[in-house]
């Protein structure tokens, strides 16, 4: 385990699909599948997120606007 914590596969492929739903518009997708995410890989998200000086609302909001996350 890393000082970030651990994101398990499941979660990381949970998050792919709520970036990729979210990117078609589909809310309701996306939703979902970010609360599949595991309690202790939703925080090592947040934490590795929060590190590089950014928040999921805002990967979100880079991804619809076509941007680099």
């Amino acid at each position: 385990m890393t000082t970030h914590g651990r994101i398990t596969l499941m979660a990381a492929g949970e998050l792919r699909d709520a970036i990729n739903a979210h990117h078609r518009g589909d809310t309701a997708a996306a939703v979902h599948a970010l609360m599949s995410i595991d309690p202790d890989s939703w925080h090592a998200i947040e934490t590795r997120l929060a590190a590089m000086g950014g928040t999921i609302p805002e990967l979100l909001t880079r991804i619809r606007d076509g941007q680099s996350p």
